[in-house]
C-alpha cells in the first residue's frame, strides 16, 4: 500500500538530491489546444528524466536497509541513466542490461555514470534474462523499472510537486484554490501513471487521471479494459520508452484510479514534440510528446479545462529526430 505518507517520506529522501523541476505554459499550445496546459518539465530532472526520483527512492532504502553491494536493472534508457546516477551518489556498482537498440545518448550517459552496460536483443523476455544472469553472477539488487513501490512512489513526487506548484493556487479573499481538472501522463510500465494517479488521488481527489499511449505500443489500453496484463498486437514506434507492458502491481493502481488511457499515431507524437521544441524553445524526447499528442487528438475532450502533463525526459538522440 502506498500511502500518501509514503510519498511525503520519498520525498523528503529523494529532496537533496533532485531538481524541483519548474511548470511552464505556453499560450500558442493553450490556443491550439482550447484549454490551459500547465507542463511539468522533468526534462530538466537530474539525468534528464523524472525516473530519477523513483531510481533514487528505491537506491536508498537499498543503502539503508542494507541490502546489497551492487544494484542492476533493465532500462531502453531513462530508468538505466536513473539506477546509474543513483547508485554512483551512495558508492555502489551498478550493472544495466540494455536492448542494443537503445539510443546512443542514453547508453553513453549511463557509462558516464560509472555503471556498466550489458546489451541484449529488444525484447522484455531476453532483458529479464539479462538481469538475472547478473543477480546470479554478482548478487546485485534488482531495482526494476516500475514494478516496485519504492519506485512508484519515488515518481509520485513530481505529481505532487505540480500540485503544489500550479494545481492548488493562492488561498485568500480575492483568490480561490482552482485544482486542475485532468493530468495526463504517458504510460509505458505504468511506474509513473501510477505516481501520478496516487498522487493525484490524494492531494487533488476531483482531477482526472489519463493515460496516453502510442499506437504503436498499445497494451495499457487493453489492459485497462480487459483487467489482464496484455501485450501490444505489435511494436513500433519513435516513442522509445514506451514499449514495455504494465506488471499486475501497476495494472491494479491503474484500474482504480485512472479514468481512461488514449492512444495516438506516430505521427501525432513527432507533431506535438515539434511544437514543443519550437514554441516553448525545450528538448523533449519522443515519449514526453505522447500527452501533448492526446489532447490536440482529443481537443472537445479537453475544451476549456485547466490541465496537468507530465513531460517526462529530455534525452533524445540528436541524430535521429523524427521531424
Amino acid at each position: 500500500m502506498i500511502s500518501f505518507d509514503t510519498i511525503c517520506e520519498a520525498h523528503d529522501r529523494i529532496r537533496p538530491y533532485i531538481h524541483r523541476t519548474p511548470v511552464l505554459t505556453n499560450q500558442t499550445i493553450n490556443d491550439l489546444a482550447g484549454a490551459s496546459l500547465f507542463f511539468k518539465c522533468e526534462n530538466f530532472q537530474k539525468i534528464g528524466a523524472f525516473k530519477a526520483r523513483g531510481g533514487l527512492n528505491a537506491i536508498l532504502q537499498v543503502v539503508q536497509h542494507q541490502e546489497g553491494q551492487a544494484i542492476t536493472t533493465h532500462s531502453s534508457g531513462n530508468h538505466a541513466q536513473a539506477v546509474a546516477f543513483a547508485a554512483r551518489q551512495v558508492g555502489l556498482p551498478a550493472y544495466i542490461v540494455m536492448p542494443r537498440t537503445a539510443p546512443k545518448v542514453k547508453k553513453e550517459a549511463v557509462l558516464g555514470y560509472g555503471a556498466e552496460v550489458i546489451e541484449c536483443e529488444p525484447t522484455l523476455e531476453a532483458r529479464e534474462a539479462g538481469v538475472r544472469e547478473v543477480m546470479e553472477r554478482t548478487g546485485a539488487v534488482l531495482v526494476h523499472p516500475f514494478d516496485d513501490d519504492r519506485v512508484i512512489a519515488g515518481q509520485a513526487t513530481a505529481t505532487k510537486e505540480l500540485i503544489e506548484d500550479a494545481g492548488m493556487e493562492k488561498y485568500g479573499s480575492e483568490h480561490q484554490a482552482i485544482p486542475f481538472d485532468t493530468i495526463l501522463a504517458p504510460v509505458g510500465g505504468g511506474g509513473l501513471l501510477s505516481g501520478t494517479a496516487l498522487a493525484t488521488h490524494y492531494l487533488s481527489p476531483g482531477t482526472r487521471v489519463i493515460a496516453a499511449e502510442p499506437e504503436g505500443a498499445a497494451d495499457a489500453v487493453l489492459s485497462f479494459r480487459t483487467g489482464r496484463v496484455e501485450k501490444a498486437p505489435f511494436i513500433n514506434t519513435i516513442a522509445d520508452g514506451l514499449m514495455t507492458t504494465l506488471s499486475e502491481r501497476t495494472l491494479a493502481i491503474i484500474r482504480t484510479h485512472v479514468a481512461d488511457v488514449l492512444t495516438v499515431s506516430d505521427a501525432e507524437i513527432s507533431g506535438a514534440m515539434r511544437l514543443v521544441w519550437e514554441r516553448m524553445k525545450i528538448v523533449i524526447e519522443p515519449s514526453s510528446a505522447v500527452p501533448l499528442a492526446a489532447v490536440l487528438k482529443h481537443k472537445d475532450q479537453f475544451a476549456g479545462q485547466k490541465i496537468g502533463i507530465i513531460i517526462t525526459g529530455g534525452n533524445v538522440d540528436l541524430g535521429k529526430l523524427p521531424f
